[in-house]
């Protein structure tokens, strides 16, 4: 197949958009597919214009204000649509589309290519985070355009699943993320990292991810004075500062990579993830994969990845007392810990990346061949607010109450 990768996000930056195209990159390299990445410039002199066999094409871009490393995309639709014009791929993936994804989503149209998008950054929801939520109902309406205008839209957890069929997008169906077993594993467990950041043998309560306002980190300071622990930050991000002395007696190794990550998240004896805003949270995964047990918000992602009482705690978003109480509770009984471990660790086996890449690869082939979603009926998780006026429009008037209940 001939694939365009419209990336909202990508190298030099790492987050959880730009590592699921790398593993699926990977993947069609191995089977011999064309793959055109359209992504925005970076200001790295040493970025590589080929990845995994995929030429990248980088569109004019400027920082986002107030987070340098993350860049907004120049230009409108034609520009765009020129570009998949001359590659005519088979099909366009959108990645995480918002902005450059929702040009590249009218730009397809335009072209009768069909899409495939991936609903993976819950963008209208930062809005109040960031001081603008009067900018929530219109970052939800781009949404819903972007992903009314798809050929098929794909999901990471149940949340996001009835989240959206809840704003009346119905061509919705289900793609989770893989984890590497094999990169992050029990056995990867260092006492001499555990020292350099525990010199007296506390326990430790880790985090993973980017030091920004949408994920809550700040919550952490309730977990300051859990006796015997210590609190551990491996990330980084324009919060960071702020971070540092919000949580004085916390250690901030920065940004990790690789086989580091894989050490520091083995080492860990609790892994925390406050955050909110998560449509998956691959990081949850990594720690689970690692054989450590995990106490995170129960909202989004984490819904489908914590079974609570045998792998780890979920806490009603906002309740830090439960946030601490939950910590506490497995910081505190060694046996119990190591239970939940076990059964964090056997909960992800199997969910390899190349299993999930090949089912992606299945959609690119439906919507190609105009084959309809069979939807599947996921009612474990609420929808998040009422469907707009304009969305419930644009539903078929042979539609059911299906979608209404969820």
């Amino acid at each position: 197949m001939r694939i365009a990768i419209v990336a909202e996000s990508f190298l030099p930056l790492m987050n959880g958009v730009t590592h699921s195209i790398l593993r699926v990159l990977e993947h069609l390299q191995e089977r011999g597919d064309e793959v055109l990445v359209i992504a925005p410039s970076t200001s790295d002199a040493d970025v590589l214009d080929v990845v995994h066999g995929a030429f990248v094409h980088r569109l004019p871009s400027v920082p986002l204000a107030g987070y340098t490393n993350v860049r907004v995309a120049l230009g409108g639709v034609y520009r765009v649509k020129r570009i998949l014009a001359d590659y005519a791929p088979d099909v366009v993936h959108l990645a995480s589309p918002f902005v450059l994804g929702w040009r590249a989503a009218q730009a397809a149209h335009q072209l009768g290519i069909p899409t495939v998008a991936i609903y993976q950054t819950e963008v209208p929801s930062y809005a109040a985070r960031y001081g603008v939520p009067f900018l929530e109902n219109w970052a939800w309406n781009r949404v819903e355009n972007i992903h009314l205008l798809a050929s098929r839209t794909l999901v990471p957890s149940t949340f996001a699943l009835n989240q959206l069929r809840g704003r009346g997008i119905l061509r919705v169906g289900m793609w989770r993320r893989g984890v590497d077993t094999a990169r992050f594993a029990p056995e990867k467990r260092d006492a001499g990292w555990r020292a350099s950041v525990a010199s007296g043998g506390e326990r430790i309560i880790g985090y993973v991810g980017r030091l920004a306002v949408e994920k809550q980190v700040e919550d952490l300071a309730v977990l300051a004075d859990v006796p015997g622990t210590r609190l551990v930050i491996v990330g980084d991000g324009p919060q960071r500062t702020a971070l540092e002395e919000a949580l004085p007696n916390a250690v901030f190794t920065g940004f990790l990579g690789g086989e580091e990550l894989a050490r520091a998240v083995a080492s860990f004896d609790l892994f925390v993830h406050p955050g909110e805003f998560e449509t998956f949270c691959q990081t949850i995964q990594e720690a689970m994969a690692s054989g450590v047990p995990v106490v995170a918000t129960g909202r989004g992602g984490p819904l489908d990845l914590v079974e609570n009482s045998r792998t780890g705690w979920l806490y009603e978003p906002g309740d830090l007392t439960g946030l601490r109480r939950h910590v506490m509770d497995l910081m505190g009984d060694d046996a119990k810990r190591r239970a939940f471990a076990a059964a964090a660790y056997a909960s992800v086996q199997g969910r390899t990346w190349p299993a999930l890449c090949a089912e992606l690869v299945r959609h690119y082939k439906d919507v190609m061949a105009g084959t309809p979603l069979v939807e599947r009926t996921e009612t474990n998780t609420p929808a998040i607010g009422p469907r707009s006026r304009r969305a419930r429009s644009a539903e078929p008037e042979t539609k059911s109450t299906q979608g209404a209940t969820l």
